[in-house]
Formats: C-alpha cells, structure tokens, sequence
C-alpha cells in the first residue's frame, strides 16, 4: 500500500477536471458504480487500493503521465524503469487512453457538432447532461454502443466533421498496424505545370482517412515546471481584451497557372475559431493581389497598438522559396510583410511577440523520410553537425527581421512543398489550430514554443502522396508566451 500521506499531496494538485479525467481513465479496472461517488483524487485512491492497484505506483504512474502532470512523480517511490519501458506490459487500456486522446484534442465547436448528429442515438435529456466527449463516450457506453469491439458508431460519427480525430479510432481499430489510406491531398506549391510526380494513378481522388494521425503519448505534452508560481518576467504580458489583432490573408483563386486552393476555407473557419477564443479580433482578407496584400500589411503597421499584447498575421496561399503569391500570381517576400512590424518602425509594438504562420509551398522539392537507427556518439554528433550547417546556409534568405520579438511559422522547410487535404484544409494550419486549442485548454503554463514542437512531431509522423512534410519555426522572442482562452 503506498504512503497515504503522499496520495494526500497528489489529491491537493489535482482539480477537478484531472479527476473527472483518471475515473475515466480507470472506467476498465474500477465499476461504473464504485466510481460514482468519487468527488476528490483520495476518493479514487481508496478505490484503486481495493483493487490492488497502488501496491508499487505503477498504475498511478501511467495514469499522472496521460493526464499531463508528470510533475507529481516527484511525490512518488516508483519502478526506476522509464514510462516507455513500463508501456511493454501496460495496465491501462490502450482502449480508454485512445477515448481520452480523442476528448483531449476535439475542439468545442466539433464537440457540438458530434453532440447534434449523436441526438436521436442517445437520450435525449442524459445527453444534454454531457459538457465533456469523455461525458458522451460514457453515456455511450452505458447504452451497449460504444466499447473496444464496438467502434463503428463512434469512427462513422468523427468522420463526419474530423478526419485526423477519426483517424485516431481507426488506427486503434486497426490494432496499430495497418496503414491507412491518404485523403484527397493538395499542395500549395508554385506552378501547376512543374513536371509531374509518379504518385498514383491521374486524377486519382481518395477521400478517405490519412495516415497523419494522432498518438500522442506521455512525451507528446509539455515539460511541465515544478508546482511553484512562475516568473513573470519569463512570460509576455497579456493584460487587454481583445489581446489584439488577427489578421488573415486567404488567397483560394488564381488568374492563370496556379490552380485553386480547394480547401483553404477549412482552415479559414479553423483559424477564426481558435483565435477568436483566444481573445483576438479576427479580420479575413481574401484574394488579394500582391500589391493589395502589401497595401493591407503596410496600413496595419500604421495603426497604434497601445492597448494590444500581440499580432498574428496568418497567409494562406500559393508560395515559392522566401516568398507567397498574390491572387495575380506575383510573388510578395516574406520579408515584406515582416520588416513593417519591426520596433523601429512600429513602436507601440516594441516588446510585443509578433507572430507569423505561412501556409505556402517554399519550392517544388519533396521531403523523404528514413527509418531512424540509433546512432553511435560520433553519429550523433555528425547528424547535428550536418542539420547546423545546411541551417546556416540559409540564414542569407533568413525572412525573419533580427530585431527582437517575431515568431515565423513555416509549413515547410526551405526548397519543399506542403500538403493541404481538399476537404479538411491544410495539415500544417489544422496541426496548428488543435495544438492551439490543446495548449488553451492545459492547466500548465504551456507556451508557443512547445506547442509549435509538437505540431512538428505529429506533422513529421505523416505520409502524405508518399512524401513527408516538415514544419520550420523560426523565432527571435525573447521570452515566453502562453494564449490561453479568453
């Protein structure tokens, strides 16, 4: 039996929410009925013990890093054996974590939508009960329509509104070994006449799942400080409301080669939802020009920004290397829709992170992939050796100014492509959208920086028409900043 007093300190960091969260998790190894009652994490504990499943911390162990406060392992004597290494014969269903994922990364507005088209399946007056998906998982449950046999219902329902949160399912479903099918995939790259790729049949079309899915495990969330109050001087303040402008190019129509951006609205919508609730005021421009993209940039950078912590300025369009594209197909620098924002030219932004997210091609090369091996030392050394490099190579077209306080999000590294599915929008700016929202709703203090690290894990881990696409962040912030919702 483990030490009461410990359990009592790891009830004290755990609200209510995390709670709700580990009676759902231990739904398989604890009745429905003992879990009733449970208001406090001691409650749960007590549960657990008569199971006999605090005998060596294990359990709770894998149970504290899938809810995301590995921090209070501290508070534990467990097994020295690392998480990964107790994952070979887990006691968690894998069945419960992947539910818990999926609650986890849904967003409300798809949480409202999987509520209307589950209406009529589940009662009525117990559904409206159901603030949480893990809520309507487990009302699912109760009524014999959703179990680790039992999934069609719940991947049918996901399917309608979220390929990646449907992908999740069905790779469980799968049993982790099947790959799945790539949607419809575009890319936002240059011409439509660059000499074509042996990727499938012409004009072959699936709509179907993409293999770009979600596992996220214990590493996938942030490192997270021990329990004392951060330093504020670590972090941007974020005093006003609105916390400031969000300003969104979307460029979905051509005049001559380049083909149209199908799908590009679905990260409209995406965008628009997320930094709404994050507290800014969300302005869309859509199918501009080049020069009408820098008319709109250089009238922003002649407003005040006194009473504003922050600047998103967010472009979707067609783009080559250091630069995107006008709807007239004439290329605009990234560099010029930065350089404006700087401190010496807008001042009432000097000290304020500026934040830049770029869905564009950055050339007509694809990335590949490789098996990774474990290196020896000297490999190792040489594999970091060759990264620096080829980066310093490029900082001559570097697009992100040297002054102080800009973060420039890439879809892509320099000379690649990236990938936008035709009917859900584009890997990178969904990726980014669910990471936003995921770090909106942590209780720990989880900054842009750790997110944007995690959309590249999940966008690394995709194939999309056989290639990969890598993300590159760029950043010069000089401290950290956390969007939390409004």
């Amino acid at each position: 039996m483990m030490d009461r007093l410990k359990l009592s300190r790891i009830d004290e960091e755990l609200d209510s929410s995390e709670v709700a969260s580990l009676c759902f998790l231990c739904s398989d190894v604890v009745t429905r009925k003992r879990l009733e009652g449970v208001q406090d994490a001691k409650q749960l504990f007590l549960r657990l013990e008569e199971r006999g499943l605090l005998d060596n911390g294990i359990f709770l162990s894998q149970l504290l890093h899938t809810i995301g406060r590995a921090d209070l392992l501290s508070l534990l004597e467990t097994d020295s054996r690392r998480p990964e290494e107790m994952d070979a014969n887990p006691l968690l269903s894998a069945y419960r974590v992947m539910l818990y994922e999926t609650d986890q990364n849904m967003t409300q507005m798809n949480f409202d939508k999987m509520v209307f088209l589950l209406d009529g399946k589940l009662d009525k007056r117990q559904l409206e009960k159901c603030k949480t998906a893990m809520d309507v998982f487990a009302e699912m449950e109760r009524r014999s329509l959703l179990s680790n046999q039992k999934l069609d219902l719940l991947l049918t329902t996901l399917q309608e509104f979220d390929q990646q949160l449907a992908a999740t399912v069905q790779r469980h479903m799968q049993g982790l070994t099947q790959p799945v099918v790539p949607p419809h995939i575009s890319m936002d790259y240059q011409r439509v006449n660059d000499p074509p790729q042996a990727i499938g049949p012409p004009g072959s079309i699936t709509d179907t799942q993409s293999s770009y899915e979600e596992e996220i495990f214990t590493d996938a969330d942030p490192v997270i400080e021990p329990p004392s109050l951060p330093d504020e001087t670590d972090y941007y303040p974020l005093i006003h409301n609105p916390r400031g402008q969000c300003v969104v190019f979307n460029n979905e129509i051509f005049s001559n080669g380049l083909g149209k951006r199908a799908g590009s609205e679905k990260d409209e919508e995406a965008l628009r939802d997320v930094f709404g609730k994050l507290g800014f005021t969300v302005n869309v421009h859509h199918n501009l020009t080049a020069d009408d993209m820098l008319k709109e940039v250089n009238e922003l950078s002649q407003r005040s920004f006194l009473t504003e912590d922050v600047l998103v300025v967010c472009v979707l369009s067609h783009g080559e290397l250091g630069s995107v594209y006008g709807t007239d197909e004439k290329e605009v620098p990234i560099k010029k829709l930065t350089v404006p924002f700087t401190s010496g030219q807008v001042p009432s932004l000097a000290g304020k992170p500026k934040l830049f997210f770029i869905q564009a091609c950055q050339g007509s090369g694809y990335q590949r992939g490789s098996v990774p091996v474990p290196p020896r030392p000297s490999q190792q050394s040489g594999v970091r050796q060759s990264r620096l490099e080829e980066d310093a190579g490029r900082i001559q077209d570097d697009t992100v100014p040297w002054d102080a306080d800009f973060l420039l999000g890439m879809a892509t590294v320099p000379a690649c492509k990236s990938f936008r599915n035709t009917s859900t929008g584009s890997i990178y700016i969904q990726e980014l959208c669910r990471q936003l929202h995921k770090s909106a709703r942590s209780q720990e203090m989880d900054d842009v920086l750790s997110m944007l690290t995690r959309v590249n894990r999940m966008v690394s881990k995709g194939v999309f028409l056989n290639h990969k696409q890598m993300p590159e962040p760029k950043y010069t912030l000089t401290k950290k900043l956390v969007l939390k919702y409004v």
